[in-house]
């Protein structure tokens, strides 16, 4: 692709182009940018047909890291914006969501992989897995306002908070999705002394102590930027940023724990230091605006292979598309509505939280990070991106579209 790096980096400015002006474009057409981004690339991929062909199975290490990067980033944004103290109340919404509707997402994905797709077990279990977290990124839109601003609404809220902590919450059914496949790719059974210590190491150690990693960086970063001496310095908003990520991610990873977890728990830790400092809008803006131009280029790429699939008249089954459809309308909704049953909500705040279940860059983190592991077959790592790939096009546009009107219907919002 060196051979067309001039014409990418105009690619990349026109995708630049259409973030700054939105707040412009949006008045006019009913649009998210996340459509408008796809829809782009799309054509690019479709008409450009000189553009080296974006295989995701022979850049997998590329997409891993560069999602990865995005969500990182998105996690921050989203601890850091999150006005609503720790209270079980406030939260209990979110931890329904995370230990009911993910569960149910999972287990009726993975049913659907294995049966209608011909997945194996492993890569039935991983297609659910990384379709059940909502995403920190595209969810953006519906999620709480800056810090400080006020008006936290449950829907709003409850979103924000579940798509903070379920991405890293995934991850231990991700990684349960890998050692099948991994027992299974060496002649082995996956043993109950194998889902033992899977539970052991990669639910209670890793998320435990993802959350203490998160919540010790959070509270020293706090200290240490409203100390007394530091009031009277100005500390760039862009470098505390970086580091608050890289600190929390790194050290959890260093100690074989989910550094996603950690991530969300550390900015919201730090939120929760001198929670009405004018400081937190500062770090948010930067936040904000860094997940804007990555997610930019990442949508832009997406939608550039999602134009050179259908150029290539690549065959897509009536069952991606009847999947993909039951997923995002039936079993997300459904699987919402069950977890807020019998809470003290408005059934259109059950509905709008139920339905808003948007999938993207996380998923792609997510499936590239699984199948760089090596344990997955080459046709099962196909069908996994074609399914993902077209449940994020369809999700973008189905919740880009639906968004602005459900959360108009809660009673919480003006």
């Amino acid at each position: 692709m060196i051979e067309n790096y001039n014409l990418l980096l105009l690619i990349g400015g026109i995708a630049f182009l259409f973030g700054s002006l939105f707040p412009l474009i949006s008045k006019r057409v009913p649009i998210s940018l996340p459509m408008l981004q796809v829809s782009f690339g799309a054509i690019i991929g479709y008409f450009w047909l000189t553009l080296s062909f974006l295989d995701p199975l022979e850049n997998g290490i590329i997409i891993e890291k560069l999602t990865e990067v995005v969500v990182l980033v998105s996690l921050v944004g989203a601890g850091i914006k999150i006005d609503t103290e720790l209270a079980w109340q406030m939260w209990r919404p979110t931890v329904r969501l995370l230990l009911i509707t993910m569960p149910i997402c999972i287990f009726a994905m993975a049913i659907l992989g294995y049966y209608t797709f011909g997945l194996s077990l492993g890569a039935a279990i991983l297609l659910g897995a990384v379709l059940a977290p909502t995403d920190p990124v595209l969810a953006s839109s519906i999620q709480v306002g800056p810090p400080n601003t006020g008006g936290e609404d449950t829907p709003r809220f409850t979103l924000t908070s579940e798509a903070g902590l379920n991405d890293g919450l995934a991850f231990p059914f991700v990684y349960l999705a890998i050692k099948i496949a991994e027992a299974y790719s060496e002649g082995k059974r996956f043993s109950l002394e194998m889902l033992g210590s899977w539970f052991l190491q990669d639910v209670l150690w890793q998320i435990g102590v993802g959350v203490l990693v998160g919540v010790i960086v959070g509270k020293l970063m706090a200290k240490a930027v409203f100390s007394r001496h530091s009031r009277e310095t100005v500390i760039s908003q862009g470098y505390v940023v970086i580091a608050l990520t890289l600190l929390s991610y790194g050290i959890a990873e260093y100690v074989h724990s989910y550094g996603f977890i950690a991530v969300f728990v550390a900015a919201f830790s730090f939120r929760r230091a001198e929670y009405e400092h004018s400081y937190h809008e500062e770090l948010h803006d930067f936040a904000e605006q860094s997940e804007g131009l990555l997610m930019s280029l990442v949508l832009v790429t997406f939608g550039m292979l999602i134009g050179q699939g259908l150029q290539s008249n690549f065959e897509l089954t009536w069952q991606v598309y009847i999947v993909s459809f039951v997923f995002l309308l039936i079993i997300r909704p459904l699987g919402g509505i069950i977890a807020l049953s019998g809470l003290d909500m408005h059934r259109t705040e059950k509905y709008a939280i139920s339905a808003l279940g948007i999938r993207g860059i996380g998923t792609l983190y997510y499936l590239s990070y699984a199948l760089n592991q090596g344990y997955f077959a080459d046709e099962d790592a196909i069908k996994l991106w074609v399914v993902c790939s077209i449940v994020i096009l369809i999700s973008i546009f189905i919740h880009g579209l639906s968004a602005p009107k459900l959360l108009k219907m809660t009673p919480d919002i003006d």
